[in-house]
């Protein structure tokens, strides 16, 4: 019988994905990842949609009693500051906007986990994601595809999955719709079957990212100039960690006319406002690259691309650069393309691979 650890963050993904792996007939694990302690976040006591938080541990281990499994937690909490919260941090106070949630598989998930997982005997790993893992018949490579219900397809978060990752991962809900996880979790009895789903940083419960950022680093948040798009001060900001590209809402800004945040320089400490056409480009290049469906690319290739989790993608070319970087090159102009967001590539269902946008 085959062995799997079980990532559970005490939601209902995980938990079903763990009843399926029991009546496909693997011998079960649930873990439970230890992330941060209370010194590490702001509390928020009523923050309730967050994921990987404290309380949680318990709705995991009652789902793991009802189903007959043993239930461990592993405490992470020195990588996870070390690979998610520090870079989180140092992202913002570059005039970026990064995404935790990439960098918490990139290093926690599918790296720590597994190679604890590989050093106590288990033959996979799995999660309550919504993807699915082929294997190219043609190739050998291992797949990272679209699920089922596309409403809820986490692809764009596992971009950074490796060959090796992918041969000892299971994702047991690919070929699920979210409203049969639902049904399929009241059936067990699970404690957790109608637990809303988690949409916070699971590190900054009250979404006040600046406030946290304060908070972990010390750092002082300098003010500085607003800036028009030709270079003139019109204001000033309350410092960059406050603002994202696109951004509207909170500006403070009165100048007659709609008004977006375009562009962020931490060198000079500005935040650049111009009009919704100025957020639209037409390329990009994308650092930090892993490569999925292909060993590398070497030449010219049409995909599609999302440059946000929540985004439809749009049809793009990818070109290599000398540098290792990739150029993408989209058939129509872009909305708020953002550095330290990621870029992934699509080959139909099939993810071909993906990076951080540098603007």
């Amino acid at each position: 019988m085959k062995k799997v650890m079980i990532g559970m963050s005490g939601g209902v993904d995980s938990s079903v994905a763990a009843l399926r792996l029991q009546q496909e007939g693997y011998d079960v694990t649930g873990v439970t990842l230890k992330l941060f302690g209370d010194e590490d976040i702001i509390q928020a006591p009523d923050a309730t949609r967050t994921c990987c938080a404290l309380r949680d541990v318990e709705d995991a281990r009652s789902v793991a009693y009802r189903l007959g499994f043993e239930h461990l937690v592993f405490n992470f909490k020195d990588a996870f500051r070390s690979h998610v919260m520090q870079p989180f941090c140092d992202s913002y106070l570059r005039g970026e906007t990064p995404n935790p949630c990439i960098d918490c598989n990139r290093h926690i998930k599918f790296d720590a986990m597994l190679r604890r997982a590989e050093a106590l005997g288990y033959d996979y790993i799995a999660t309550g994601h919504y993807a699915v893992r082929r294997q190219d018949p043609a190739t050998g490579r291992y797949l990272l595809c679209r699920p089922k219900d596309r409403s809820k397809d986490q692809t764009y978060v596992l971009y950074n999955l490796t060959q090796h990752q992918l041969a000892h991962t299971l994702f047991p809900l690919g070929d699920l719709e979210k409203a049969q996880v639902r049904q399929m979790a009241e059936a067990a009895g699970l404690v957790n079957s109608h637990k809303p789903d988690s949409q916070d940083i699971c590190f900054v419960p009250d979404g006040d990212y600046a406030g946290y950022i304060r908070h972990a680093t010390g750092a002082e948040i300098q003010p500085g100039d607003f800036l028009d798009t030709t270079g003139n001060p019109i204001g000033r900001h309350r410092g960059l960690i406050h603002y994202t590209i696109g951004q509207r809402k909170g500006l403070g800004l009165s100048l007659g006319r709609p008004a977006y945040v375009v562009g962020k320089d931490a060198a000079s400490n500005t935040v650049t406002i111009g009009a919704e056409s100025d957020l639209y480009t037409d390329s990009f290049t994308v650092r930090e690259l892993n490569w999925i469906s292909i060993p590398a690319l070497t030449a010219p290739m049409q995909v599609t691309v999302k440059t946000r989790y929540s985004q439809t993608e749009v049809p793009c070319r990818i070109e290599p650069m000398e540098d290792g970087t990739c150029r993408a090159v989209f058939e129509a102009p872009q909305r708020a393309v953002t550095a330290g967001q990621s870029a992934v590539f699509y080959d139909g269902d099939t993810v071909v691979g993906g990076g951080i946008i540098r603007r």
